[in-house]
């Protein structure tokens, strides 16, 4: 069954691929998947490409247009100067222009979920999905400076970001699921330093401030939002990010790491349909 899927997919993005420009020239990669009824864009996490969602691409694309993109400086998108969330929110902003995808649903896993997360916050979308990706970048902080001196080695890069990753997979991640997603991963030093440079670069206190300003734009834009962990945000978190969001949804599913989409693809896909009903 999984070989029959993947040869189809493959098949739609030799067909359906497409480039776009963002705001400041770079270029995307898209796939238009087609399929009808609502639009969806779905967006990679950190090294990844559009390939990651594969799985539940198969599942949606019967009842919904599923587009998936790469990007700035992953998959087939070009490298570019700028990796912070705002540029790479633009990237979005181009698919869904070029696409002709008003209002679309927006998912984002890990990194993608924090580019959703801003999307949503200034542009009008249909509703955001966040996939394991805390907002509280400022906590994020902590666990990533200790990492950074051997980030910036070349000679250290690549052993650090797959130790991340296996470290975060969970213990439901199938060991082929979990290759799968590896051998599709692009880790780019410059690339990742460039998403992370914010980390890097300003304190807590700082960090917290941009999110907090980008996170003020849902006070206009009010839009359903669902933020789904494998992998626990911590007490309060549910609190913290209604008070930006309204109306937010939280959900835990115990387990399942960083990647509770591909644990069970198909639950997934259900509790994405069931979520876009009710945010209809």
């Amino acid at each position: 069954m999984a070989r029959t899927w993947s040869a189809w997919l493959l098949r739609g993005r030799l067909l359906d691929m497409a480039l776009t420009n963002a705001a400041d020239g770079t270029s995307i990669h898209y796939t238009d998947l087609g399929g009808s009824g609502p639009g969806v864009i779905m967006v990679h996490g950190i090294t990844e490409s559009a390939r990651t969602w594969d799985p539940v691409v198969a599942l949606l694309r019967d009842d919904y247009r599923v587009i998936t993109m790469d990007l700035r400086g992953h998959g087939q998108s070009a490298l570019a100067d700028r990796y912070d969330l705002e540029a790479m929110a633009t990237d979005v902003v181009a698919v869904s222009q070029a696409a002709g995808c008003e209002r679309p649903h927006i998912v984002g896993h890990s990194l993608g979920g924090a580019v959703v997360s801003a999307v949503g916050a200034a542009m009008d979308v249909a509703s955001v999905v966040n996939v394991d990706q805390s907002l509280q970048l400022g906590s994020f902080k902590e666990g990533l400076t200790p990492a950074e001196p051997m980030l910036r080695d070349p000679a250290a890069f690549t052993t650090v970001i797959d130790g991340l990753f296996e470290q975060m997979k969970g213990p439901l991640l199938s060991a082929s699921e979990m290759d799968r997603v590896n051998s599709a991963r692009q880790p780019k030093q410059d690339v990742v330093l460039g998403v992370w440079e914010l980390i890097f670069s300003m304190s807590t206190d700082e960090i917290n401030g941009v999110v907090e300003e980008a996170l003020g734009g849902y006070a206009n834009r009010p839009s359903p939002y669902l933020s789904l962990f494998g992998i626990d945000p911590g007490d309060g978190y549910a609190e913290w990010l209604q008070g930006f969001v309204d109306g937010a949804i939280v959900e835990l599913w115990e387990d399942h790491g960083h990647y509770p989409h591909l644990v069970d693809p198909e639950r997934f896909v259900q509790r994405l349909s069931d979520f876009w009903r009710t945010a209809a």
